[in-house]
């Protein structure tokens, strides 16, 4: 008799894949460097980007967090887009470029150190070893679809960095990463940004995490770094950013698709979060 196929179960949702989802992560381009000589290279505020150590040493610094090094093999990832120097006399080195949608991401990646260091050398981290032979062959011998497997490469480190950033210790300040790592918040999160709109009262949202409404509103202010109800007016907010940047719908119909009952009201409340009016922002150059 013929053997049934092995059925391997789709991953559930989870709140990491829809935060980074809600971001619009991707990633972009990736560049070779190999410095035979005193070497300095400067990036801008917004440079969302990991570097990734071929050989040799190289040093990152930064205007308001201490400098970094990284020696072979280690990877650095400056989720968050600080400005930053590279220095280095020797290293050869892979730099890999970001994209997000800033107003999504700007409050959310804020949590993050300057730079997500991971040591090449230490603990289960082989993924980032096959991560750098991948790189090389795509840039060394591109094939069809060369870019899409660069970006998703990309990807993939960037996602691997966060998790293990929020499985050590320096992960447990007040955050989406925290939260969305918890087994209880987690699926809330992830409830909320499926579904910005819906009527979210604190009473709803601790059935879901299956807590009272006293004991789920603490747990989620202690992860979160703020009240559920704060949190879901500011991913309505975010939600309508993007729509009124990326869309030509109506700013009353997109004050109805993020849970507004009225323009007026959904007006004041973006004007009070973003300092100008939806018409203004829709008008103004994207950030």
């Amino acid at each position: 008799m013929p053997q049934k196929p092995d059925i391997f179960a789709v991953p559930p949702a989870d709140a990491l894949s829809d935060l980074l989802q809600a971001v619009h992560l991707h990633g972009g381009e990736i560049v070779r460097t190999a410095a035979g000589h005193p070497h300095r290279d400067h990036h801008p505020v917004g440079s969302r980007m990991l570097h990734l150590v071929e050989h040799g040493s190289l040093r990152l610094e930064f205007r308001s967090s201490p400098a970094v090094r990284l020696g072979p093999g280690d990877m650095a990832l400056l989720a968050r887009g600080d400005a930053h120097v590279v220095r280095t006399s020797d290293a050869g080195w892979f730099t890999g470029h970001f994209h997000v949608d800033r107003v999504v991401a700007d409050p959310l990646l804020a949590v993050l150190p300057a730079a997500i260091v991971v040591r090449g050398d230490s603990g289960d981290v082989s993924w980032l070893s096959l991560g750098r032979q991948l790189m090389l062959s795509e840039l060394t011998d591109p094939q069809p679809g060369s870019r899409v497997m660069v970006a998703r490469l990309l990807d993939l480190l960037f996602i691997r960095a966060l998790r293990l950033w929020a499985a050590s210790a320096t992960g447990a300040h007040p955050g989406w990463l925290t939260a969305a790592m918890d087994p209880v918040i987690g699926p809330v999160l992830s409830a909320i940004h499926r579904d910005p709109a819906r009527d979210w009262s604190v009473p709803h949202l601790a059935a879901l995490a299956s807590l009272s409404r006293s004991a789920f509103a603490s747990r989620f202010t202690a992860l979160v770094g703020q009240p559920p109800a704060a949190y879901v007016a500011r991913q309505r907010l975010d939600r309508a950013a993007h729509l009124l940047s990326s869309t030509p719908e109506p700013i009353g119909r997109i004050a109805t698709l993020v849970g507004y009952t009225s323009e007026a009201a959904f007006s004041r409340a973006f004007s009070r979060v973003y300092g100008i009016s939806p018409r203004i922002w829709r008008k103004a150059p994207s950030p």
